[in-house]
């Protein structure tokens, strides 16, 4: 298997503006994004992947975190989509660096719709995890809930993502947020709510918690 690019052609409106934010920033965004996105490595190291498992990330960005996945389970498969194809440019050379190429396929597809099976040749994935792309899709709420779609009974779905900063100074948090929306991020103030809502429509179990003083929030659902 070949970390090779994939295509679903829906979301294209949101996949032409995203190529745009990202044909530059992509060559920064690790490199400043490490010291805000926090949370992220916790997530991974919290997967538990089965040996042999099908690992899919949700909003791949630059592949770091994928690169991660394989780097902490080295006989998991890996699975990773985006609606940017800037983004997916530089998931194949991380990915290519962590030496997880030839475990690893990559597709480009929107997260509120995709076939996995299509994409991928998958039917579903024994973890799915989303990390801080929920903030930044417009339809957020079919995002969260086709991501648990693609769960196999069994497996987990792990989210990541900016919380309401509920404990930590007013200042903080209007500074936070107002520079977050320069880059059209939006911290999503009812997601556990929808978690917990997506959850039982799927009979499954949900945990949620607010870490770093309400700076992030995570969510577990088990289906």
């Amino acid at each position: 298997m070949a970390s090779r690019v994939r295509q679903d052609e829906r979301g294209v409106d949101h996949a032409r503006a995203m190529d745009a934010q990202y044909a530059i920033q992509r060559h920064l965004y690790d490199l400043t994004r490490k010291y805000y996105l926090l949370g992220r490595d916790r997530l991974i190291r919290e997967l538990d992947v089965p040996p042999g498992g099908a690992v899919l990330e949700v909003g791949v960005g630059t592949g770091r975190n994928l690169a991660l996945v394989a780097k902490l389970y080295p006989q998991a498969r890996l699975f990773g989509l985006d609606i940017s194809a800037e983004m997916l440019k530089s998931a194949q050379v991380n990915i290519a660096r962590a030496g997880a190429t030839g475990r690893t396929l990559l597709g480009r597809a929107d997260a509120t719709a995709f076939d996995p099976q299509a994409l991928f040749g998958e039917a579903g994935f024994d973890r799915v995890y989303v990390s801080y792309s929920l903030s930044m899709i417009p339809d957020w709420e079919a995002a969260l809930a086709q991501a648990l779609s693609v769960v196999e009974p069994g497996g987990s779905l792990h989210i990541v993502d900016f919380g309401q900063q509920e404990r930590l100074p007013g200042w903080f948090r209007a500074l936070l947020q107002a520079w977050l929306g320069k880059f059209h991020v939006t911290p999503r103030a009812t997601l556990f709510d929808m978690v917990e809502r997506v959850a039982t429509s799927h009979g499954a179990t949900a945990r949620v918690q607010s870490l770093y003083r309400g700076y992030a929030w995570e969510a577990v659902i088990v289906r």
